[in-house]
């Protein structure tokens, strides 16, 4: 150490935290729906508490389908594959919203109640990291 360390302000933020989500922006989830900002209303059936990573790649999933946003690898028997969800981290910094388990993740990683969420970049995979997330399990119709 070159100098003795002393308290005082070296910068001040002016804009909104990383990941910040407008409160507008947020689904009202009630018993048994979610509404949507826009006003859809989607019902769920059950809900489960979840780890969530992130992956990214150019490839095909294990259902056939290509790695894609709103794509969900998953423990088939945990949650089967085809199953659509309604995703959002416990933090109430991500809301992944809709999506499908289509792709299987390594046993040694996915496995139980751990799920990956397909991402467009590395980048956005390393900013969500690892989260707790509440998993929705959409009805098979949007509510009247």
């Amino acid at each position: 150490m070159t100098s003795q360390p002393v308290t005082e302000v070296v910068a001040l933020g002016s804009g909104e935290a990383l990941g910040a989500v407008d409160p507008d922006g947020m689904p009202v989830i009630g018993d048994g729906t979610i509404t949507l900002p826009t006003g859809e209303v989607l019902t769920y059936v059950d809900s489960m508490q979840c780890g969530a990573t992130a992956y990214f790649n150019q490839g095909t999933t294990a259902t056939g389908t290509t790695a894609r946003s709103g794509v969900v690898a998953v423990d088939p028997r945990v949650i089967p594959h085809g199953t659509r969800m309604f995703i959002v981290t416990n933090d109430g910094e991500y809301i992944y919203g809709i999506a499908t388990a289509e792709d299987t993740g390594h046993p040694n990683h996915i496995s139980g109640n751990r799920i990956d969420l397909f991402f467009d970049t590395l980048n956005e995979c390393i900013i969500f990291g690892y989260r707790e997330c509440t998993v929705y399990f959409l009805g098979s119709e949007s509510a009247e």
